[in-house]
């Protein structure tokens, strides 16, 4: 009987081995997990952060797209403006050549 005695102790030995190996895995698994839920927690965090950046960004890109077209369209109603000033001004020009060249052709008036 001290012979099945013995190998039951062994096995009881080899049993509590494998229990305490299991615990060990399971403590080093928690660990590792908390460890990732840590990571989680900081990525989610700078996410949300840089989300709140990049919605800033597309509303202060908006704005400058809206006064850049705001600007593109001033600027072609001045260019506009500006060419018809220079067409009255040619016009303007040519008809002061034409009085003025008019004007070298008639006789002079005489005075007394």
């Amino acid at each position: 009987m001290t012979h099945q005695g013995a190998v039951l102790q062994g096995y009881n030995n080899e049993l509590v081995k494998c229990i305490e190996d299991l615990c060990m895995q399971k403590e080093e698994l928690n660990k590792q997990i908390q460890q990732a839920e840590e990571e989680k927690s900081k990525l989610q965090h700078q996410i949300q952060v840089l989300s709140e950046q990049l919605e800033c960004v597309c509303e202060n890109l908006a704005q400058k797209v809206a006064s850049r077209n705001e600007l593109d369209k001033i600027l072609a109603e001045t260019e506009a403006a500006y060419m018809k000033i220079l067409d009255s001004s040619r016009t303007l020009l040519n008809v002061l050549k034409k009085e003025v060249g008019s004007l070298k052709h008639t006789p002079e008036v005489k005075t007394n």
